[in-house]
């Protein structure tokens, strides 16, 4: 099993090194940030979710301008249909049609007096809707 460092995330946090899979490839597309990894591991503990959980990342249709990224807590691994990987200990998997819209995102925590919550900052992303859920490339 290969280890690889990601390329350097906000300067709020450390890059990762994460251990793909071994039907993972080598490069991996994403970075999730130490900060991002630590809320998942506290929510999912905070829900007392049994067995193991999974952070999936993806992109879906909808929106005024096509196209959405979406984060959910998923009990499901398919090794055929999804890449993982292990982010400060939190597994992120993602399926391999989302991944060709997610190359380079970088997904975070925030938690300021004027925002809280996760971000996915996609580097691809051309026009978004006017209230920023949407986006095209």
């Amino acid at each position: 099993m290969a280890t690889v460092t990601t390329p350097e995330a906000p300067a709020t946090s450390a890059p990762a090194t994460v251990t793909p899979t071994p039907s993972a490839p080598v490069e991996c597309p994403i970075v999730v940030t130490q900060k991002a990894a630590e809320q998942v591991q506290r929510f999912v503990a905070q829900q007392q979710m049994p067995g193991k959980v999974y952070l999936r990342v993806r992109v879906i249709g909808g929106g005024c301008s096509g196209l959405q990224d979406k984060l959910d807590l998923d009990v499901n691994y398919n090794e055929k249909l999804d890449e993982l990987w292990d982010f400060y200990g939190t597994s992120v998997i993602v399926d391999k049609r989302s991944l060709m819209y997610l190359q380079g995102a970088v997904i975070d925590y925030h938690d300021e007096l004027h925002r809280s919550g996760f971000s996915i900052h996609n580097p691809n992303r051309k026009s978004q809707c006017g209230c920023g859920s949407s986006y095209t490339m």
